[in-house]
């Protein structure tokens, strides 16, 4: 089995770490990354972070989640340049990335996590 790995992306380094800090509380042992804020830790978002985010995470696999546009466009870009298998998801970002690891820490495969994460897809 591919080992997977989360990513979260916030505009808000504090919300970013905030998010981890909540997953860890049930993904003790679940590769999760972040990158939150700009390179100035402002309001936004940065390629560079994100890329470092990536690099880290000992996932094959990595789930990402965002919260806002900008974010899943420094995303995108990440992909492109990554060697790792990236699956980015346009859901509510805290309840589906909470689910992701949880479900990750309880050795679902990538097929139930993403049948789980469908109904929180954002429209």
């Amino acid at each position: 089995m591919t080992k997977l790995g989360v990513v979260v992306v916030s505009h808000v380094p504090e919300i970013a770490a905030g998010v981890v800090k909540l997953m860890r509380e049930v993904a003790k042992d679940v590769a999760i990354t972040f990158s939150g804020g700009t390179d100035e830790n402002e309001i936004g978002t940065s390629f560079e972070k994100i890329q470092a985010a990536f690099e880290e995470n000992e996932g094959e696999t990595i789930l990402a989640f965002y919260d806002l546009g900008s974010a899943k466009m420094n995303l995108e870009m990440v992909m492109e340049l990554t060697e790792k298998e990236v699956r980015l998801y346009d859901t509510a970002f805290i309840e589906s990335s909470y689910t992701a690891v949880a479900l990750i820490q309880a050795g679902a495969d990538l097929a139930a996590i993403e049948e789980q994460l469908a109904p929180l897809k954002i429209k």
